[in-house]
């Protein structure tokens, strides 16, 4: 948020698992690297941003296997 306060409103990063109504179940989360980009974040957010994508796949990875 200090880079640009507006990334706010995506924070704290959100995963959500949901059901269809075929039964499939889904785990849905927006990417860092798209949240970056959507707020204008400067390239000093880049390593943090990149730490952040790796930690919600490998959490997710983990989840689903």
């Amino acid at each position: 948020m200090q880079s640009n306060q507006t990334v706010g409103i995506d924070l704290p990063l959100k995963v959500l698992v949901w059901q269809d109504t075929g039964g499939q179940v889904w785990l849905t989360y927006s990417d860092p690297t798209w949240l970056a980009w959507r707020h204008h974040l400067s390239s000093a957010t880049d390593a943090n941003v990149g730490a952040l994508k790796l930690l919600l796949e490998t959490v997710t990875k983990s989840a689903t296997d």
